[in-house]
């Protein structure tokens, strides 16, 4: 079994992602989610935030989850959908999956946490199929070079409060340069408000396999 364990993270998260629902994270969820269909797979699912947004049209989701205390969590929640989960541990950098074996694979706020994301885009890859989507909502690095200052002297600590989480990523730049194919994307600051935020700019896109 694959566990990476963030014990106090894993209470936290689920409290703080509450309130982000309420200021607009679902619908960002509900947004990356909408139009998928087939067979998904899903890295990072976390406690299972994503699970309620997925469409009729999805025949299956199997859902990885390294933490155990957020994976069972993941695992009494896919129970309460109709889409059919099953929650297994696993790491998004080696994934223990056929190749060409998914329609749709899902990084919802988790390559901004993986110890090596261009790996693990790799992985995501070789596991869809040709033309198979890439649907991802992330934290990436700002566009101002005093935003991306706060954001490094922030990676300094950050990632040890946030179950590993670092604000500096270029993960969009990453996804393009990994064999996809960007079809649709938008850049946005979220949660809104006037302190300053080193985890506020977020991608949310959808990606086509090469």
């Amino acid at each position: 079994m694959t566990d990476l364990r963030h014990p106090i993270f894993a209470r936290l998260y689920p409290r703080l992602d509450a309130a982000s629902a309420k200021a607009g994270g679902d619908a960002y969820r509900a947004e990356l989610l909408d139009g998928t269909s087939g067979r998904v797979l899903e890295v990072g699912a976390g406690y299972g935030a994503n699970f309620p947004h997925y469409p009729a049209t999805v025949t299956e989701v199997v859902a990885l989850e390294p933490e155990p205390r957020l994976r069972a969590m993941a695992t009494h929640a896919a129970g309460r959908v109709s889409v059919p989960v099953s929650v297994r541990p696993g790491l998004a950098e080696s994934l223990d999956l056929d190749d060409a074996s998914f329609d749709v694979a899902v990084a919802s706020l988790v390559l901004c946490s993986v110890s090596d994301p261009v790996r693990a885009l790799s992985e995501m890859r070789r596991v869809l199929r040709p033309g198979g989507e890439l649907r991802y909502y992330e934290h990436v690095r700002g566009r101002t070079a005093r935003k991306i200052r706060f954001q490094r002297c922030a990676d300094l600590a950050w990632p040890l409060i946030a179950g590993g989480c670092h604000v500096s990523r270029r993960t969009d730049e990453w996804i393009a340069g990994s064999g996809f194919t960007v079809r649709a994307e938008r850049r946005f600051e979220f949660p809104p408000g006037r302190l300053p935020n080193p985890a506020s700019p977020h991608v949310i896109g959808v990606a086509v396999r090469d």
